[in-house]
């Protein structure tokens, strides 16, 4: 047993989880979903190792935050960090609108009865969350998985304890390192968990989950592909000098093949950990950078949010200007930033980007009610591009100190053991 249990770590974890897909799939098309036994307990495979991602990521987050703050400053690469994260964002919008004045279409409004009541009615609404957020109970933010709170009270008791003596300091740092160990062990089930995933989402839909709304599911791939593979390479060209590519691919890889099916940026928070601790990145950093851009890095958020407010638009006969394109891509960046880390997060603030159009809200809520029929994939899209970007941008503002200093490195490479 212990021998198939070391082969089975030896091997690479992508290829673990590509087989994983292929058997979940394949068994999906098999096996219905009938409620039986085995459907049941391969459904939930999928379920706990969600779970379980959402469980750890919470607690992960808080130590890692205070064990990195009491000990040391945030990096100086922080700030290039948030930039990005906001100009991706911004630019994901702009790219979304120009992607939706080139392939205008009509939608076929759905039914969306009891949807309303959950959506916010303004951009007021989103930011008063936040602001609260920030203030809820450190309990409550940790049972409720509320990142934003989570950070910002780790932040301070981080800060509150560099007074204290380096014996209470290296306790939080190795809660910080068991907590890890316990997330190395999860992820190290994820082709289980993939396999679960898969075979719900086929056995339940069926192939024809991928047929259905074909035109808008292409033009929100093509957008967040755009993002993935022009401009977020352009942008850490810009900055490092060097190929991007081997480091974009390598997110997409390692982080955007789990968000793709977890499709939960939070839940994917610590396997973005284990890629920046792979990369040889400052622990300091990263363990601030992903959490963060877990809850305001949301280029895929804004490309939902911009295509279906300007089809919207389209569908019921507005001309949307220059202007205006550009005022919602604004209004996108900023809502995306409201959307929460879990799947459907950025769906609901569909209405308020149709509001700006002065698009009826239940016209805009059947807007959101087709966004919930394709989320199998839209989310799925958005959640990978979303989470690969926060390794992507944290891995960036590390390479370009390194390349300031004459550090030598390979983009998207493991480290290098130190002699």
């Amino acid at each position: 047993m212990k021998e198939i249990v070391r082969k089975y770590t030896e091997t690479s974890l992508v290829l673990r989880i590509v087989v994983g897909l292929v058997i979940g799939a394949v068994i999906g098309l098999l096996l219905p979903s009938d409620g039986s036994l085995v459907p049941a307990v391969i459904t939930l495979l999928g379920t706990l190792f969600v779970n379980a991602l959402k469980a750890v990521a919470p607690i992960l987050v808080f130590f890692l935050i205070i064990s990195a703050l009491c000990k040391a400053k945030a990096p100086a690469s922080m700030r290039t960090i948030i930039i990005l994260y906001l100009v991706s964002t911004f630019i994901a919008a702009l790219v979304a609108v120009v992607g939706s004045f080139i392939f205008p279409m009509q939608l076929t409004l759905a039914s969306a009865e009891g949807i309303a009541q959950s959506s916010p009615s303004g951009i007021g609404e989103v930011l008063n969350t936040l602001l609260m957020n920030i203030v809820m109970n450190p309990v409550k933010a940790l049972v409720e998985a509320n990142y934003i709170g989570i950070l910002v009270w780790a932040a301070m008791i981080g800060a509150a304890l560099r007074a204290t003596s380096e014996g209470v300091k290296e306790v939080f740092n190795a809660i910080a390192d068991a907590v890890a160990t316990i997330v190395r062990w999860i992820i190290n089930l994820a082709p289980f968990g993939i396999f679960g995933l898969v075979y719900d989402a086929v056995a339940t839909n069926g192939i024809e989950i991928f047929v259905e709304y074909g035109q808008l599911i292409a033009l929100l791939v093509c957008c967040m592909l755009a993002i993935a593979l022009i401009t977020n390479p352009l942008m850490v060209f810009i900055l490092t000098r060097k190929n991007p590519y081997p480091l974009v691919l390598r997110c997409l890889k390692d982080s955007g093949i789990t968000a793709f099916f977890t499709r939960s940026s939070a839940a994917n928070i610590p396997v973005n950990m284990e890629l920046c601790e792979k990369l040889g990145l400052d622990k300091n950093l990263y363990s601030v950078s992903i959490p963060l851009g877990a809850t305001i890095n949301m280029a895929g958020a804004a490309v939902t949010i911009s295509v279906m407010a300007m089809q919207a638009a389209n569908t019921v006969g507005l001309t949307v200007d220059i202007p205006t394109a550009v005022i919602l891509s604004a209004l996108a960046a900023i809502s995306a930033c409201g959307a929460s880390g879990v799947p459907g997060g950025s769906l609901l603030l569909i209405p308020m980007a149709c509001s700006l159009f002065g698009i009826p809200n239940d016209v805009a809520m059947q807007v959101v009610a087709i966004g919930f029929i394709i989320g199998v994939i839209q989310d799925s899209c958005e959640t990978a591009l979303n989470s690969s970007s926060d390794a992507l941008f944290t891995a960036t503002a590390e390479y370009r100190t390194w390349a300031k200093e004459g550090r030598k490195f390979k983009m998207g490479k493991d480290a290098e053991p130190a002699e």
